[in-house]
């Protein structure tokens, strides 16, 4: 088994994406786009240590958990939201890079959208 990722992991993916900001949700480190995160470290009590959180599509979580729940979980504080729960003793890194880029984007474009709409 390869050594677990962190947190660094994810932020150095986030460096090589255009705008990203590196801050913090609830008191966890995250990545931004147009202040919005896109990925965090779980806060929340009921998620494992060293588990990151990243938006996604309900449909593409759940598909994520069925194919791989070793990888993939939700706990009951996160099933409203549009997010899945990483652990990242287990993720394998290309994985990573993709759901962080997956992430940027779905979340970028929805910033994007935002602003158009105040334009007009």
């Amino acid at each position: 088994m390869p050594r677990s990722l962190t947190f660094d992991a994810v932020r150095k993916i986030g460096r090589e994406l255009p705008d990203v900001e590196v801050g913090t949700t609830y008191g966890s480190p995250a990545l931004k786009v147009g202040g919005r995160a896109f990925v965090c470290m779980a806060a929340h009590k009921s998620a494992e240590p060293n588990t990151l959180v990243v938006w996604m599509p309900i449909t593409d979580r759940d598909a994520l958990i069925a194919d791989d729940p070793e990888t993939y979980y939700l706990k009951d504080h996160y099933v409203g939201y549009p997010c899945v729960l990483v652990r990242l003793s287990r993720v394998h890194p290309d994985a990573l890079r993709d759901l962080v880029k997956g992430a940027w984007r779905l979340i970028g474009a929805q910033v994007r959208r935002k602003k158009r709409k105040r334009a007009r």
